[in-house]
């Protein structure tokens, strides 16, 4: 919002517990939207495929019947009413199915609840746990940067964010503040694995590294899924924070709480900060080509 001359907006994230059923979990989202709208919030992130349980445990076939296609996608049309009676700006996460194709997608919907568009998840992950190379097609969207009534948003999906070339495309394409939607945990084969201060340092880093705050929203809870060799069982650990431009760790929610967290930026004082330091100016692209490479070496044309 203008204030004083300077643009502030206020920035949420949302954790929360998900059961396994639709309704409930969209009731979630929309009572804890309503209460970041009631502490100011402008801009408002929910976790990842958070319409149910983190699927991905397994690879089962039924899992599929939870695509739906992006158009007409009831979430998504309840979250557009909601983001025009709030007039909030939301990121909602689903599962997109495209005819044979299927994505872990992310709906951009601006604070008169006009969609703005689709990301498609970049990075598929495929691990213990984190099967998504089963269920989603590599998206095929590019980075995406939308320009909402408060800010220009950078968004990308959970495995997206270990990436700093992801973060910098989006910067680079003009990103004021960079979101990541996330489902993590434990680890089901190595229960000794705990990722979370190594997830929040890097995230931290595209923060510092582009100077732009940054929204990571994560569930908690246990969630069982069966799978043919059994149930497989991954504890999300929570940690859904905002960071601001220096990489700070602005808010901090805990590993086991439903929260809402808020924090407030003035985004010209950041853009002045973000020229200022010189990375951007310093930038060498013409160096950078070893990044079209697989191997460091040879060329992917």
């Amino acid at each position: 919002m203008e204030n004083g001359g300077r643009r502030k907006v206020v920035l949420a994230t949302v954790q929360f517990a998900c059961s396994d059923s639709e309704s409930e979990n969209v009731d979630t989202a929309e009572r804890l939207i309503r209460a970041a709208h009631q502490k100011g919030a402008n801009i408002v992130l929910i976790q990842e495929l958070f319409e149910g349980y983190y699927f991905c445990q397994a690879q089962r076939e039924d899992f599929f019947r939870r695509a739906r296609p992006y158009k007409g996608n009831p979430t998504i049309l309840r979250m557009q009413t909601l983001a025009k009676e709030l007039g909030v700006v939301i990121p909602v996460s689903f599962f997109e199915e495209a005819n044979n194709a299927h994505y872990n997608s992310v709906a951009m919907i601006d604070a008169d609840g006009t969609d703005l568009g689709l990301y498609r998840k970049s990075h598929i992950p495929d691990g213990p746990g984190y099967q998504e190379k089963y269920y989603f097609n590599y998206g095929d969207t590019g980075f995406k940067v939308f320009s909402t009534k408060f800010a220009k948003i950078g968004v990308a999906i959970c495995w997206d964010q270990w990436f700093p070339e992801a973060a910098r495309s989006m910067v680079l394409q003009g990103a004021e503040i960079l979101m990541y939607p996330t489902a993590i945990g434990s680890e089901p084969q190595d229960a000794g694995l705990d990722s979370r201060e190594h997830w929040k340092r890097v995230m931290q880093g595209h923060a510092g590294a582009n100077l732009v705050p940054l929204v990571a929203s994560n569930r908690i809870g246990t969630e069982t899924i069966q799978t043919e060799h059994g149930d497989s069982v991954i504890k999300f650990y929570g940690n859904s924070f905002i960071a601001g431009p220096t990489g700070e760790m602005a808010v901090l929610a805990n590993d086991k709480d439903e929260d809402v967290l808020v924090a407030e930026f003035d985004l010209d004082k950041i853009k002045s900060q973000r020229h200022g330091w010189g990375v951007f100016r310093d930038r060498r692209p013409d160096l950078y080509k070893v990044l079209l490479t697989l191997d460091g070496q040879k060329s992917s044309s």
